[in-house]
């Protein structure tokens, strides 16, 4: 599933305007990991996994971006993000639509650019402290995949507002 007409230009032209070189990859519509690492796994560096979350109390927004092969314990990253164990859940499809502009199987924090503030960015400290050379993401579609210096990725993260959560999920979350 594609996002808005337009919006993976308008990710592709931002990039480009912050001086950050990516390269894609096309591939057919994916909609897990396991789908997606059949296309990508020749290109050697940090693969993601994307949760949209919903702190179910709060009423705040989570993307949790992580290592593909990483499980995430949901209860044990409430309770490290101060939001009390049994209160994240899957955000539904709407939202993600709303805030990100992405629908199910595109979670991506390249879609940052599209939110005004709303979602908080949970970032697995294995994509800054891994020693890839590069790390991969959906660029707005489930059908390709994009890959940046993790220095590229941080500088446009950073350039939407966006201030990430950096978790070590070896040692900070078990």
């Amino acid at each position: 599933m594609a996002a808005a007409p337009g919006l993976r230009e308008a990710l592709e032209q931002r990039l480009r305007d912050l001086g950050i070189a990516a390269t894609t990859t096309e591939h057919p519509e994916v909609f897990t990991v396991e789908e997606m690492m059949a296309h990508v796994q020749h290109l050697k560096g940090g693969h993601s996994k994307n949760l949209f979350l919903k702190d179910k109390k709060r009423k705040e927004f989570w993307l949790v971006t992580v290592l593909h092969d990483r499980q995430v314990d949901l209860n044990h990253l409430a309770k490290k993000l101060g939001v009390g164990s049994g209160n994240l859940r899957f955000a539904d499809e709407n939202a993600m639509l709303e805030k990100l502009q992405v629908g199910q199987g595109c979670a991506t924090p390249l879609a940052l650019f599209c939110d005004h503030g709303d979602v908080r960015l949970v970032l697995d400290a294995g994509f800054l402290e891994g020693g890839h050379e590069k790390v991969y993401f959906h660029p707005m579609t489930n059908g390709a995949t994009m890959g940046l210096s993790p220095e590229d990725f941080l500088k446009f993260v950073k350039s939407t507002g966006h201030d990430p959560i950096v978790v070590h999920f070896d040692e900070d979350i078990k």
